[in-house]
């Protein structure tokens, strides 16, 4: 059973005293990501002297419905800077919530949300929010002696995801004539997480020896992920069976298939016209292309398959397929409970890409998941593009038990920081 919150003390024993959770001071300061744009990091400080980090990271194909990155414009930074998120934190934050109990998520995302008071979160931003609340419940954690996993979700946290290796980049990933984004490996049949991640290595290390016997480029994409030139979606699959087999494993069984194509990317009034190849789709000959794709290759998921708007056509492919493969909602319900219940109504897609910066504050995060839970959607949470080495997002995947992990390839310190970070925690509950 999967089990949300689990957030209910508000004490901590510390030297033999209580000490009252309350907030002292919250201080934000600019950092860079991943691909060296700027982001928002924030240190909170509790009265008992414990501390706790956050930061938000950035996507680079985002959907419209995602809360507002709080971003200056101007020149600094081609327009990225965050200073006035920062400011947000420093100033309008941090007197808003000083003082408040840092055991009660719910109240202090609640007061954000009020403070910011618009829909989308643009007037402070969901970057400030987000490394905000991730910032106080880490420390709210630190000062009741718990690991973040345990904090946030409770006794029955603790159940490892698979991880959904981006090991192929196209799209806006990568400068290549590739138009999915994505083409991941989903290490299944491992017995644990640690072992789906040797899977997950071995099978990368074989593709990147295939693709030197090719001549091919090993140069790698946003999320560590390799970004040759290539013919086509087919051959970028038939690359990865040939990589799972040459580092000794079975596809389909040992080691599967995913791809997120990223879609909404490709949206126009003629229909869905492929960036780099240019070509024209229907929605029709879209889903029939992927159903193609599944009758060839071992795909376990299909992520983005159409537009944000699309509910149809996805409540369409899951009639089709979505008894063998999740079809995955990232752009389509940006981590929304409302989009969700419109989606769950309609039978649109059967299982949620959850990325926390898209609402911006943890408890709603918890919320969406909450939802997915009741829905029976599957439970797949993601990095984004442009990440920083925290290891939060390990934690947060071992709180909500998520069935899936997206954090790029087994490669680039920012994704493997989530993964190494599951690999302590599995040591840990192991004892």
């Amino acid at each position: 059973m999967h089990k949300i919150g689990g957030i209910c003390g508000i004490m901590s024993e510390k030297g033999g005293e209580k000490a009252m959770m309350r907030i002292q001071s919250l201080r934000a300061w600019r950092i860079l990501d991943s691909r060296g744009n700027p982001t928002v990091a924030c240190k909170a400080m509790l009265e008992c002297g414990a501390t706790g980090y956050g930061d938000a990271p950035a996507g680079a194909s985002t959907g419209s419905h995602e809360a507002h990155e709080n971003r200056d414009g101007g020149e600094a930074f081609g327009g990225k800077d965050v200073l006035n998120a920062v400011r947000a934190v420093n100033i309008e934050i941090a007197d808003a919530l000083t003082g408040m109990d840092a055991a009660n998520q719910r109240a202090i995302d609640a007061a954000m949300i009020a403070l910011d008071g618009t829909e989308d979160k643009s007037r402070l931003g969901a970057n400030a929010m987000l490394a905000a609340s991730i910032a106080i419940a880490s420390a709210a954690a630190n000062a009741a002696g718990m690991p973040v996993y345990r904090w946030l979700g409770g006794a029955m946290a603790g159940e490892m995801p698979c991880p959904m290796m981006n090991v192929l980049n196209g799209g806006r990933h990568a400068d290549n004539n590739i138009d999915i984004q994505e083409f991941m490996l989903v290490p299944s049949g491992a017995d644990d997480f640690a072992g789906a991640m040797r899977m997950g290595a071995e099978c990368y290390r074989a593709l990147k020896t295939l693709l030197l016997e090719k001549g091919l480029s090993t140069g790698v994409g946003d999320e560590g992920g390799f970004a040759p030139n290539l013919e086509s979606a087919e051959q970028a699959l038939e690359l990865l069976v040939r990589a799972i087999e040459r580092a000794g494993w079975v596809p389909g069984e040992d080691v599967s298939l995913a791809i997120d194509a990223a879609a909404n990317e490709w949206r126009t009034p003629a229909g869905y016209r492929m960036l780099k190849s240019g070509q024209i789709r229907t929605r029709e000959a879209l889903i029939d292309e992927y159903a193609f794709l599944a009758s060839r290759f071992p795909l376990v998921s299909i992520e983005d398959p159409l537009g944000e708007e699309d509910f149809d056509g996805f409540r369409e492919m899951t009639d089709r397929m979505g008894d063998e493969i999740m079809i995955v909602g990232d752009d389509l319900f940006t981590t929304s409970a409302e989009r969700l219940l419109q989606g769950a109504a309609l039978g649109a897609g059967n299982a949620i890409l959850i990325k926390p910066n898209q609402v911006g504050t943890i408890t709603e995060t918890l919320e969406t998941v909450a939802l997915a839970r009741r829905a029976g959607y599957a439970v797949v949470l993601s990095h984004r593009s442009g990440d920083t080495e925290s290891s939060f997002l390990g934690d947060f995947a071992a709180a909500i038990n998520a069935d899936y992990l997206k954090c790029g390839a087994p490669a680039r310190s920012e994704r493997l920081a989530k993964y190494n970070r599951l690999l302590a925690i599995e040591d840990e509950l192991r004892g």
